[in-house]
């Protein structure tokens, strides 16, 4: 089950302990971070394995070109660079680092909210330009406020428990995540409908998936609070930046602040340069711890999947992942075991050759893993 990494790209910045822990394990690694996408579907063929952060785009067309591609590895949570569909249909893992960034976003949404609430970057902006416009920006309290998340995973969790402690009540929302889970950690589940009137800030922390595209438009900012105020360092798409917009000039929301953008970096400027928006150019993960963690997270992940040990982290390989897992080992190991007795005992074993095996007891599971590994024995 431990996958042949002989050779691996690197096609973004990442820290240099990636390098190094894989190079550790006689793993042949070539960085070249200025690849164009057609020095990168000609170089592809060369590589079981690739490590990208955000900048590199790995197409259907990439992808394709990828012989012998095993792994693709992000160094970050998002995967939104990369065609899945595409690697999945290739047979090669996808897999990102889920908890890498999770203090530096979670911190970087603690800061837009306070930012926000007493607009310090248009305060500080007015200062250097030589001005004292003292009553010009009168701020709010977050004390007392509500706060609603949108996504109650791991950023989620750590925005909670931070902004708690500034006085907030916390309410939220998440799919998966049941609200007897949240209430631990001080957040009110709600359903969206129930969310949206109640807040006062609103922070999104989900993936960009085609059901949270646009989740935060004109239809949501009707429901809202008037003066509401946004917060996005999720994903660029997950805020309609046409109707938050809107908004803005209607005065229906009170402000934004946004790290992340439907183009990056963007063609149109004019949000970005609104009075109520506090933004910042994709920051949620850039800080050096951030990226050192990253950076080791993943190559160790590399290291694991061609040991065998597990696949933490796979995003589009279940099955393989469940076969990696402790639980699974010993019978993995007792069918690779009893492939190789059976093969030393046939003899010379080709594609004529037919096994039969036969398990007793009602494992269906183990006994598909035994199976498995019996024939993958060569």
């Amino acid at each position: 089950m431990a996958l042949t990494l002989k050779k691996v790209l690197i096609s973004d910045e990442v820290d240099p302990k990636c390098v190094q822990i894989l190079q550790a394990n006689e793993v042949d690694v070539v960085k070249d971070t200025k690849l164009t996408k057609e020095q990168l579907i000609q170089e592809i063929p060369k590589y079981d394995g690739l490590i990208v952060r955000s900048a590199t785009k790995v197409t259907a067309d990439v992808i394709a070109a990828a012989s012998k591609l095993k792994i693709i590895g992000r160094a970050g949570t998002g995967v939104d660079n990369i065609d899945c569909d595409a690697a999945t249909k290739k047979g090669i893992i996808v897999m990102n680092t889920p908890g890498g960034n999770t203090l530096s976003a979670a911190e970087l949404t603690c800061t837009m909210v306070c930012a926000l609430s007493r607009q310090v970057p248009q305060a500080n902006d007015s200062l250097r330009a030589g001005r004292w416009d003292r009553k010009k920006f009168m701020g709010s309290e977050i004390f007392g406020k509500t706060l609603a998340i949108v996504g109650l995973g791991r950023i989620g969790k750590e925005v909670a428990t931070r902004m708690q402690s500034f006085g907030m009540r916390t309410i939220g929302f998440d799919p998966i995540i049941p609200a007897d889970v949240v209430a631990e950690f001080g957040v009110e589940w709600m359903s969206l409908e129930e969310l949206w009137p109640l807040a006062d800030y609103i922070t999104v922390h989900t993936p960009l998936i085609p059901k949270t595209k646009n989740m935060i438009n004109a239809e949501v900012f009707s429901k809202c609070k008037k003066g509401v105020k946004i917060i996005n360092v999720a994903r660029g798409g997950i805020v309609d930046e046409e109707a938050l917009l809107e908004a803005l000039n209607a005065g229906k929301c009170g402000g934004a602040a946004l790290d992340v953008f439907i183009q990056e970096p963007p063609k149109d400027f004019t949000l970005v340069q609104h009075p109520l928006v506090v933004s910042t150019p994709h920051l949620g993960a850039n800080t050096t711890e951030a990226q050192s963690r990253v950076a080791e997270e993943i190559a160790q992940q590399f290291v694991d999947a061609m040991q065998g040990k597990s696949l933490f982290g796979a995003l589009n390989a279940q099955a393989l992942s469940n076969a990696l897992s402790p639980a699974t080992q010993p019978w993995v190991t007792l069918g690779e075991a009893l492939g190789r007795l059976a093969a030393s005992l046939a003899g010379e074993v080709n594609s004529n050759t037919q096994v039969q095996v036969i398990t007793y007891g009602e494992y269906r599971m183990q006994c598909r893993l035994i199976e498995n590994n019996i024939l993958v024995v060569e």
